[in-house]
């Protein structure tokens, strides 16, 4: 987490508003319902700030009152063409833009090629962040959006996210980030990331988290009844998906699959014919991950479609993925997923459950 006292001293406490200026950026082919969403969620905390839904107000600070200010910028000012060919209201141009303190920029229509392009449009939407950062505004980027935060070099050196199904594309894009795989939130150094298309929720709520603290941040979440708490993406991609990229990832995960409990790093290596260092340095190229967190997300990977799997218990389900103590399990499960095998479980039949009536309706 980024230490963000400095940012937050910039900004007046002896009054009685503190304003905080965001830029929504518009691209072409920027999804419409993301920018006009990032408008519309700011606008409703400052809605719910000023009246207060009954019973929600206990907690909220009082010594200052938060107001988000939205523009939405085009590097010309001309009203870009969204997606599905509608054009975006755009307020003004970069260069008329004023103060800025955040500045995001949302998922976008994929090339032929199926990936984010590289247009005029994107080019100088980057420069534009690149510049801005330097100043002190905060970037953040929602699912192909991180692409343009990529393009601007913010992301070499940092941990950062994007859509799972961009990950592999994201890797060979820009080698120097620090891609973490499957989380929905990542923020170092005043920029934050998320994944997927609908991920500008997510984004929306961490800087108001980060800027006005957790209070607001719950309101603006109940208001808008949304989790304050945004779960992995892991959840949702194909098992194994991040494993095949590289044949070195599928050889360890079948070791993995198929070791006795208890399998150290050190063995993993052996069974690879590799030395610790070398598979260290290995995964970290490929995953940006530690043995021990690679066996890791191997194991709670196989626990999710184990548990999915009607008759087994918690415990059999520990036991299979190579874990003698519960506890451990418990622990590990929830670091990755966000919540407990129980839950975990809950949920995955809850989702089936709704998408096979939604079929049968």
């Amino acid at each position: 987490m980024a230490n963000w006292t400095s940012f937050m001293q910039n900004s007046p406490t002896d009054i009685s508003t503190r304003r905080l200026n965001i830029a929504v950026i518009a691209v072409e082919g920027s999804l419409l319902s993301a920018i006009a969403g990032l408008a519309d969620l700011f606008w409703i905390t400052n809605q719910a700030l000023r009246a207060p839904p009954s019973g929600s107000a206990e907690g909220l600070p009082n010594h200052t009152q938060i107001f988000f200010s939205t523009t939405i910028v085009s590097a010309d000012g001309k009203s870009p063409r969204a997606a599905q060919g509608r054009s975006i209201p755009v307020d003004c141009s970069f260069d008329e833009l004023g103060p800025c303190d955040i500045a995001l920029v949302t998922g976008m229509a994929l090339g032929p090629d199926h990936l984010p392009p590289v247009s005029n449009s994107i080019e100088k939407a980057a420069e534009w962040l690149r510049t801005r950062h330097k100043q002190g505004t905060v970037v953040g980027g929602a699912c192909a959006g991180t692409f343009i935060v990529g393009e601007a070099g913010l992301l070499d050196g940092r941990r950062c996210t994007t859509t799972w199904w961009l990950h592999h594309a994201f890797k060979r894009r820009f080698p120097k980030a620090r891609p973490v795989w499957g989380t929905a939130v990542e923020e170092q150094d005043r920029v934050i990331t998320t994944g997927g298309p609908l991920s500008w929720i997510d984004l929306a709520l961490h800087v108001i988290k980060l800027t006005a603290g957790p209070e607001i941040a719950k309101l603006a979440a109940d208001v808008s009844v949304a989790d304050t708490l945004p779960m992995p993406q892991m959840i949702y991609a194909p098992r194994g998906y991040v494993n095949a990229a590289a044949p070195l990832l599928l050889q360890a995960e079948e070791i993995i699959r198929h070791a006795s409990p208890g399998m150290t790093a050190e063995a993993l290596a052996g069974a690879l014919n590799l030395s610790e260092r070398t598979l260290h340095r290995r995964l970290k190229e490929l995953t940006n991950e530690s043995p021990k967190g690679f066996m890791t997300r191997v194991r709670i990977e196989m626990a999710c479609v184990l548990l999915e799997t009607p008759g087994a218990s918690v415990k059999q389900v520990a036991q299979q993925c190579g874990y003698g103590d519960d506890t451990a399990f418990r622990r590990a499960f929830i670091q990755l997923t966000g919540m407990t095998p129980a839950d975990y479980r809950r949920w995955a039949v809850g989702r089936r459950l709704r998408t096979e009536q939604r079929e049968f309706e």
